[in-house]
């Protein structure tokens, strides 16, 4: 499913190169997906975040600094999208190390600021 969004903080540039409305932008939302809370209210993994632009780690792990997130997956037994980084940091960057994958996999929970609450400022439009 396809769902658009209006980011303020992201600003389109007008013909004369000044910075007008807040982009709209189309992003793949899982139909199973919960919807996306307040700003600063729980995270409940609805992606649009990281559906929307990857964060610094995505940018640095994955390479891609526009567009949905690589690292970005989505869990069907939870019904919701978790952090590669955070679930399966291995897979990312090559390492079959039980031990490191627990120490990266705290080290990407800090970095997002995991569990401090959502920090999307996106709109969605339907």
């Amino acid at each position: 499913m396809l769902r658009s969004l209006i980011s303020p903080s992201a600003r389109c540039k007008n013909s004369d190169n000044r910075i007008g409305m807040p982009a709209l932008q189309t992003i793949p939302i899982h139909p199973d997906a919960p919807d996306k809370p307040a700003w600063g209210g729980a995270c409940n993994g609805c992606g649009v975040c990281c559906a929307a632009e990857p964060c610094p780690v995505g940018v640095l792990v994955t390479g891609r600094r526009r567009g949905t997130c690589r690292a970005l997956q989505w869990h069907d037994t939870d019904r919701r999208y978790v952090c590669g980084m955070v679930s399966s940091p291995g897979r990312y960057l090559g390492l079959d190390h039980h031990w490191l994958n627990m120490a990266l996999s705290a080290v990407a929970r800090r970095l997002i600021s995991a569990g401090s609450g959502c920090d999307s400022d996106a709109e969605l439009v339907d």
